[in-house]
C-alpha cells in the first residue's frame, strides 16, 4: 500500500515554520533599550567686570619711566579668562592682550597719548560678556595741561547706512578733559572729504542735526578744544539710505 506523504510533509514544514519564527520573536525581544545620554551642562554667560585702573578721564601718572600700565578691574562671575583691549585715541589703533587668568595687566605704552580700554570676560561657552569703556591719558614728561581726548562718535555707527529724519541726520559724540577744562566743538561734515567748511563751530553741545541727501557717503570729524590744547578725532563716515 503506498502512504500519501504530501500531508505529513506539510506538517512538518508548518511546525518548523511555527517554532523559528517563536524563537526569533523571544531573541530580538530581549534586548536592552539604549539608554539616552545625558543633556549637556549649562554654561552661564559670565557677569560684567567693573573696571578699577587706570582712572577713568583722568591723566595717569603711576607708570614708571617706560610707561608700564598696570590695568586693574574686578572679577566676574563665571568668568574664567579675560580679553584686554586699549586703543590710542589718537589713531584708533588697538592692541589686545587676550586670555589672562587674574584681574590686572600690566602693559607698556607710549606716553603723551590719550587711550581707551576694555576688558571682556570669557569661560568655555560661546557668550562674552564686555565691560565699560574708560578712558585716560598717559602722563608725559613734562605736560602741564592735557589735550581733550578726541570725540568718539556715538552715532550714527561708523559705516552705517542711516534713514533720515524730514531730511536731517543726527551726529552725536562724546569726549572730555583730563583736567577737567570746559570743551568747545568744531564739527566737520561733508560728502567730500571731512575736511570742507565746519557746519558748527566752537559749540558745547555733542550732537547737531546734518541736512543730507539720499543715497550720499558723508565725511565727518570734530575737533575738541579745552581753550589751551586741541584734539582732532579721526575721520567717520556713514551712508544715507535711498
Amino acid at each position: 500500500m503506498k502512504t500519501n506523504k504530501t500531508p505529513n510533509l506539510l506538517i512538518a514544514t508548518l511546525t518548523l515554520i511555527l517554532t523559528f519564527t517563536a524563537l526569533t520573536s523571544c531573541s530580538s525581544g530581549g534586548g536592552e533599550d539604549t539608554p539616552t545620554p545625558p543633556p549637556a551642562p549649562v554654561i552661564e554667560a559670565p557677569g560684567k567686570s567693573a573696571l578699577t585702573a587706570p582712572a577713568n578721564n583722568a591723566p595717569c601718572q603711576d607708570v614708571n619711566t617706560a610707561g608700564q600700565v598696570t590695568f586693574q578691574w574686578s572679577a566676574a562671575t563665571n568668568a574664567e579668562t579675560y580679553d584686554l583691549k586699549i586703543t590710542n585715541l589718537n589713531t584708533n589703533a588697538s592692541s589686545s592682550q587676550t586670555d589672562i587668568t587674574g584681574t590686572s595687566k600690566s602693559v607698556t605704552l607710549n606716553r603723551g597719548i590719550p587711550y581707551s580700554w576694555q576688558v571682556t570676560a570669557k569661560n568655555k561657552g560661546t557668550t562674552t560678556t564686555a565691560s565699560d569703556t574708560w578712558r585716560f591719558y598717559l602722563a608725559g614728561d613734562g605736560v602741564v595741561n592735557y589735550a581733550p581726548f578726541p570725540a568718539s562718535p556715538l552715532s550714527p555707527t561708523p559705516g552705517a547706512t542711516v534713514t533720515p529724519t524730514e531730511g536731517k541726520v543726527t551726529i552725536s559724540w562724546e569726549s572730555g578733559d583730563a583736567d577737567g577744562d570746559a570743551l568747545t566743538y568744531t564739527l566737520y561734515a561733508d560728502a567730500v572729504d571731512g575736511a570742507q567748511s565746519p557746519v558748527a563751530s566752537n559749540v558745547t553741545t555733542t550732537t547737531f542735526a546734518l541736512s543730507v541727501q539720499a543715497g550720499t557717503v558723508y565725511y565727518w570729524r570734530v575737533v575738541a578744544n579745552d581753550g589751551k590744547n586741541t584734539a582732532t578725532s579721526i575721520l567717520y563716515t556713514f551712508k544715507t539710505a535711498g
